[in-house]
């Protein structure tokens, strides 16, 4: 008993006496040890974020708190800031920890109208709130260098649980196929995302998707495309958009296609871009039972300033060209993306047929057979008429007729297949042999008869695709053979 008061009475004497070591040790040990290392993202391979020299402060009363708060908002409003959205924040006790927190936000890029924008980024502490967040931003795809501007777009996340709330909506991401090094440049698109609820839009939007035909492995490209489709509520947006695609005849499966290629489709509005877009196709002439194949092979179509651009190309074709009104409806049926092709490259190739002895008629003939001339360049026209006259030696007539000719490759396909006719000794049209493929040419060419040309793959109204020969493919057939009739027709 004697022992333990005598230990008593010797640490008593120890923290008494301030000079003794151990009471050196103890209290008067700095905050901060400056051979510590300090707080990093990465190990050694970049610069750290250097930690506050002051906390909160010390422990005050009522009217210390008052005269404290009043301190720092006339600090704010003598370095432009307007400190009125903090009145109901809880703000530290020194002005030192509110400037220490200013001068951290400007380092990474902040300026004093940023903080005008979101002055509540001022009640985040810079250890606690601002640190954890960089740090965890950097570690998943941020560069350091656009954190400011991560920030300035939202600065909301200042505000987040790195453990509670940012993790899961990464892990999120991950698991619809979002690459890895992808994250960084999808947060920077949509920076909104580190707001969202799991159970929310983001999962409802995802599994809609995937239930109208969207492979579920196309969906993390499609949110690095266009990440904005996750924050899209299904039922006043996605969904009327799908729906409203399917009664003009666009099958649901080419559709899903177009998607997982094309997602910012999802973004177009619907009552003020898509419809009116639609409404204005139909009055420039197209037929109505043509306009899914012309969205299959131009979905772009549908969210451009359509009105303007139809009426100018219209009015060039007709004093140009001399194609009608309806034969330029015609046009744009085959080959929609002319609605944003330049004037002079259309040009080039009509120059040069007329050039090779056309008439101006028979060129605009030959454009509404085939809109796909005016894309072309001349240089592989030169190649293919070249080969057309000297070595097959045929009449004008024969291009005039089939003027799909130029669109052909001449080395991997006319040529070889012509030799192979010359070789068998048959004569036929141009179309013959070179609108099919091999297998079908390999069939021509040991048949014993010539069978009459067949027309290309055609939309029907009510979902489904009908092919030549009456046959009919299904919503409910395999997925290879939609792939098949998808990129036909956008190669059209």
């Amino acid at each position: 008993m004697t022992s333990i008061i005598r230990r008593n009475q010797s640490f008593k004497t120890i923290f008494r006496n301030p000079k003794d070591p151990f009471f050196n040790l103890i209290y008067r040990t700095p905050y901060r040890v400056l051979n510590q290392k300090p707080f990093s993202t990465h190990s050694s391979k970049l610069p750290e974020y250097e930690m506050p020299t002051v906390t909160w402060g010390v422990v005050q009363g009522r009217k210390e708190k008052l005269v404290s708060r009043v301190i720092i908002s006339d600090y704010l409003k003598s370095i432009g800031i307007i400190p009125h959205e903090l009145e109901e924040l809880e703000l530290p006790s020194t002005v030192e920890v509110m400037r220490e927190r200013v001068e951290f936000l400007q380092k990474i890029g902040l300026t004093v109208d940023d903080m005008n924008e979101y002055p509540l980024m001022l009640g985040c502490s810079v250890r606690k709130n601002i640190i954890p967040v960089l740090t965890y931003l950097e570690k998943i795809g941020l560069q350091r260098s656009k954190l400011g501007e991560f920030i300035k777009i939202y600065p909301q996340c200042l505000h987040t649980s790195v453990v509670v709330e940012l993790v899961p909506v990464i892990k999120f991401l991950r698991g619809l196929d979002v690459e890895k090094q992808d994250i960084g440049y999808v947060l920077m698109k949509y920076p909104e995302l580190l707001g969202f609820k799991l159970e929310g839009t983001m999962s409802t939007s995802v599994a809609y998707l995937v239930s109208i035909g969207v492979n579920p492995r196309d969906v993390g490209p499609m949110v690095t495309q266009y990440p904005y489709f996750l924050g899209m509520r299904v039922g006043t947006t996605i969904k009327p958009l799908v729906d409203y695609l399917v009664s003009l005849g666009l099958p649901k499966k080419i559709l899903a296609r177009m998607l997982e290629k094309r997602a910012y489709l999802l973004g177009y509005d619907l009552e003020e871009t898509v419809k009116p877009n639609v409404n204005c196709l139909l009055s420039f002439g197209l037929r109505k039972d043509t306009l899914p194949s012309v969205i299959a092979q131009f979905p772009q179509i549908l969210g451009l300033p359509l009105k303007a651009k139809l009426s100018s190309q219209q009015y060039f074709f007709n004093l140009k060209l001399k194609i009608d009104p309806d034969g330029f409806a015609r046009v744009i049926e085959k080959m929609p993306q002319i609605v944003s092709l330049h004037q002079h490259v259309i040009m080039k190739p009509v120059e040069f047929l007329v050039g090779r002895g056309f008439s101006t008629a028979d060129v605009a003939k030959m454009i509404v057979k085939c809109p796909q001339l005016v894309a072309l360049q001349v240089g592989l026209m030169k190649n293919s008429y070249y080969f057309f006259k000297s070595d097959m030696g045929r009449p004008m007539e024969e291009l005039l007729d089939f003027p799909d000719y130029f669109t052909y490759s001449l080395e991997s396909r006319i040529k070889p297949r012509y030799q192979r006719l010359q070789n068998k000794g048959i004569r036929c049209s141009l179309g013959w042999f070179l609108n099919c493929s091999d297998q079908r040419f390999e069939e021509r060419l040991y048949g014993d008869y010539i069978e009459p040309e067949s027309s290309g793959p055609s939309f029907c109204m009510g979902g489904k695709l009908e092919l030549p020969s009456n046959e009919i493919v299904s919503e409910e057939e395999d997925d290879s053979e939609d792939e098949t009739l998808y990129r036909r027709t956008v190669s059209l």
